[in-house]
């Protein structure tokens, strides 16, 4: 605790002889000023350590939202992360069907091919009997 600058300097007074009475009370004065503005500051510190109070309980109440956020942060990375899993199994299932459609098409085209190579044999064929009967009725 703090002693007051004045009941020291009456304390000193006393045991180093007299001081003449308007001195004394000046200084006596001016040391009840002193103790009242150290008051002061005593005063205005406290009300800065409550408000640093209140400050250090709004940060720990955000400190806790922000855990609370990180938490929910992970979890939503997790269920990403298995959905991410989830689509990549589809997507390769979904590549697997394009690559066996794929194959089945290029097998239907070239049987396509195969059959519209025999239909022309068999149009060039057929015309050339037909032409070759024309001809034959045309000549006779």
């Amino acid at each position: 605790m703090r002693t007051s600058f004045a009941r020291e300097f009456r304390r000193d007074d006393k045991r180093e002889g007299m001081m003449d009475r308007e001195t004394r009370e000046f200084l006596e004065q001016k040391f009840g000023a002193i103790d009242e503005k150290f008051s002061g500051i005593d005063q205005k510190l406290s009300g800065m350590d409550e408000k640093f109070s209140g400050i250090d309980q709004r940060l720990a109440g955000i400190d806790e939202k922000f855990s609370r956020i990180d938490e929910q942060f992970e979890e939503t990375k997790r269920y990403f992360g298995v959905v991410a899993e989830g689509l990549r199994n589809e997507i390769r299932q979904v590549a697997e069907g394009v690559v066996n459609v794929d194959e089945k098409l290029e097998r239907f085209r070239q049987d396509v091919d195969e059959q519209f190579t025999e239909v022309k044999t068999l149009v060039k064929v057929s015309y050339g009997d037909v032409d070759r009967r024309v001809r034959a009725l045309e000549a006779g």
